[in-house]
Order: C-alpha cells, then structure tokens, then sequence
C-alpha cells in the first residue's frame, strides 16, 4: 500500500482520524472529480480558483489562455496546490455544534512546469479531455495550429498530498441521543441528466455511444 510521506505541509493535524495518505485512494478522490481549487498568489494577494482538470499518474495538467494570470503565477513560483473535494451527506444532529458534513477531499501539492511540445501538449489536453469524459479526445476534430499555439498548458507533479475523509453517521453528546429531535444523513450525489443535442445539429448526427455510456453510468 503506496502512502505519500507525511511532512509539515501534507500532515493533517485537525480530525487526524479521518487523515488518509493512500496513494491509491487520493488518486480515487482525483478522478471522481472534474474541478480542483487551485491557490496562487498575484500581486501579493492569495487567490483561489477553481479550475478543470486532467490527471495521468501523478501528473495534474491544466491550461487556459497564454495569458492566463493564474497560470503564469504558478510558472513563476513553480510549485502549486489544488484541492478537489466532494460532498456525500449533510450530518444533522440533534445540536448545532454537531452538524456536519461526510464528504471525501484531497489536497495536492507539487512542482509546475510549462509543456511546450506540440505533442506533449495535445496529449496533455487529451488526458483532460478524456477525465472529463472517456473517448472524447478520440470523436472531436484535430486542434488547430493556431489553438495549440494560443493555449498554455501546465503539468503538476504530485510530491506529496493529504485526504480526508468523513463518512459516518451522527456524533452527539450521550445525553443528547434521548432527546426527541430527528438526527440522520441526509445523502447527496451528482448526477447525470439526459444529454442534450445541440440545435444546430443536422439531423442525422445520433448522440454517441461514449457519451450514452457515461451517461448510463452516472444517472
């Protein structure tokens, strides 16, 4: 069982009962997501954004525009954190201090570097592509020179990261549990609804199978 090293800057101090560093599970975390928050300094203020994201072992990529403030921040200060999280379930207690929420989050910190190849580039946006949704990159048109050329693209190594992970029920106080208050979970999820073709299409285009399929999968 592969873990990250637990350092001053990945270790979880508060709730270390639900601290997670499984190589395996954060990777999990990663790819049942689309949107990380990422966090950068501009100007000496701290910013944070979310952002789309691709993931291919232990390398993070994103790209915008080649003027893109956030990215070119991150390039200068050539390291990054992001972290994605998702919410299963609100926790309503029987008290206010209790509520809470289960949910699964993974804070990532590692190196950035430019990707300048033409062909590490269109991989990189193919890897994000796919994440978005399998066999994607394989049914749309080839990039444009122009496009790749305008799009910046970056690549995160992964040095080290964190979970966490909550996933039980209510934690009331012992003499709150008599008490005649509902208390449960209430559960969340996202879902997907029926694609929608776009008006513009001719009439004979069928919605594709690789997107029939992800829907099928997450409805």
């Amino acid at each position: 069982m592969q873990e990250y090293p637990k350092s001053k800057l990945n270790r979880v101090k508060r709730g270390q009962n639900r601290a997670n560093y499984n190589v395996a599970q954060i990777n999990a975390i990663l790819d049942a997501g689309f949107i990380g928050f990422v966090s950068y300094v501009y100007e000496g203020n701290a910013i944070s954004l979310p952002m789309a994201y691709g993931r291919k072992e232990d390398k993070i990529y994103l790209h915008s525009s080649q003027a893109n403030r956030m990215l070119l921040s991150l390039i200068e200060a050539g390291e990054m954190s992001m972290t994605v999280m998702h919410l299963d379930a609100l926790v309503l207690a029987r008290s206010g201090l209790h509520h809470s929420v289960n949910y699964r989050s993974a804070t990532l910190f590692g190196t950035v570097k430019v990707l300048e190849n033409d062909k590490e580039k269109e991989e990189a946006l193919a890897c994000f592509m796919d994440h978005m949704i399998p066999e994607r990159w394989n049914e749309i048109r080839p990039m444009h020179q122009h496009e790749l050329d305008r799009t910046l693209v970056i690549e995160m190594t992964i040095k080290t990261a964190s979970a966490k992970i909550r996933d039980v029920g209510v934690n009331d106080e012992p003499e709150d549990e008599s008490l005649p208050i509902w208390a449960g979970l209430v559960p969340l999820k996202q879902v997907v609804l029926p694609p929608i073709s776009d008006e513009k299409l001719k009439k004979d285009i069928q919605v594709p199978n690789h997107v029939i399929e992800y829907y099928n999968m997450h409805k």
